[in-house]
């Protein structure tokens, strides 16, 4: 059978390092293959940092929402 190339996409507020995004990457992988199936080269990763001054959430922005 056939796999398709999965796309896991990940929204987040920016701030996260480059070490932790790399274990986000090999977690979701992982976790795409155990549940799913497939081989870990199959499974695409896009993180998007977003930062809260473009968020929204129950009206208001994030930025306002959670201070640093």
């Amino acid at each position: 059978r056939r796999h398709q190339m999965p796309i896991i996409r990940v929204e987040m507020f920016a701030g996260r390092t480059e070490q932790q995004k790399r274990a986000l990457v090999r977690e979701l992988t992982d976790a795409f293959v155990n549940a799913a199936g497939g081989t870990p080269e199959s499974v695409n990763v896009v993180i998007t940092d977003v930062d809260k001054s473009d968020w929204g959430s129950g009206g208001e922005l994030c930025s306002d929402k959670f201070p640093d």
